[in-house]
């Protein structure tokens, strides 16, 4: 049994720390709502705290999955930060999905301290959480992540380091790069079939089980077709994501047209009151141009 913290109860955090709580290990959450935190202790057991110090002090493992670049810098910093709670030697992993700027500046202030830091973006969506399937893409020192990845496993599929810190923000990237991709071709795929007057699900059967078929196309072609988009990533938090991703490329050098292309398509969809839907709302787009 490992002593941790967890930082943040989204719908990705809230089944996270479940998962950690149900593995046998001591958990201690800490939301910026504390109805939800007493909501969560009241379900899984546990213990919550008034701050993120608070539940940081004494945590061998202190997680956070929050929502922006300013979140994380508020958690972690400050008075009330857990890093000021942290005991020397202790480790920060973070599932949120940031910059690697801003990684990097935790990485050198938890250092600074003598604390680790593993960034540790993760893809699987709501239900990979709830289900404890989560794909775990991480940055840091290998010794930290070491010993970090056996408590992670308690909600992840697969859990690699793919590098020093930053890493695990930049695999982040060019996941969300390859799914805004793949989720405009599906949507145009249905749409069209639609247009051509053939049965969406028939098509899907079939071309699912060759080299069009995807985790999109399996799981997300049945509520597309029905016009259902409550399931799993809103179109806000994707498009802050391909932010970060269109950001970096400029600093990289690295060329995203497709990318920028699908972003400007998610903009779309919230100018038509989409912000919470689910990515797979693309599809509205085309739908409502005819």
């Amino acid at each position: 049994m490992t002593k941790v913290a967890f930082l943040g109860l989204g719908v990705m955090g809230y089944p996270m720390a479940g998962h950690l709580q149900a593995k046998g290990h001591d958990v201690t959450v800490y939301n910026r709502t504390a109805a939800k935190a007493e909501k969560w202790v009241a379900q899984h057991g546990g213990a919550m705290a008034a701050t993120p110090r608070e539940a940081a002090e004494g945590a061998d493992i202190v997680f956070a999955c929050v929502g922006n670049d300013d979140d994380l810098r508020g958690v972690c910093t400050g008075a009330d930060g857990a890093f000021a709670g942290m005991s020397k030697g202790a480790i920060f992993v973070d599932h949120t999905t940031v910059s690697a700027a801003v990684t990097r500046e935790m990485f050198a202030a938890a250092e600074a301290l003598g604390l680790g830091f593993v960034d540790a973006p993760v893809s699987g969506g709501q239900a990979g959480a709830e289900n404890g399937v989560l794909s775990v893409m991480c940055g840091g020192v290998q010794a930290q992540y070491d010993a970090a990845e056996p408590v992670i496993a308690s909600y992840a599929r697969i859990c690699r380091r793919i590098g020093d810190s930053g890493a695990g923000q930049m695999t982040k990237m060019c996941n969300q790069i390859a799914i805004a991709g793949l989720v405009q071709g599906l949507s145009e795929a249905l749409h069209f079939a639609e247009k051509a007057g053939l049965d969406g699900a028939s098509v899907v059967e079939v071309i699912s089980q060759g080299a069009a078929g995807s985790w999109q196309m399996s799981n997300r072609y049945q509520t597309m077709i029905d016009d259902h988009f409550e399931h799993g990533f809103a179109v806000d938090w994707m498009r802050k994501d391909l932010g970060i991703c269109l950001s970096t490329a400029d600093e990289t050098g690295a060329s995203l047209p497709v990318t920028a292309l699908v972003d400007q398509f998610y903009k779309d969809v919230q100018k038509m009151g989409g912000g919470r839907w689910d990515t797979s709302s693309l599809i509205k787009r085309l739908r409502a141009a005819g």
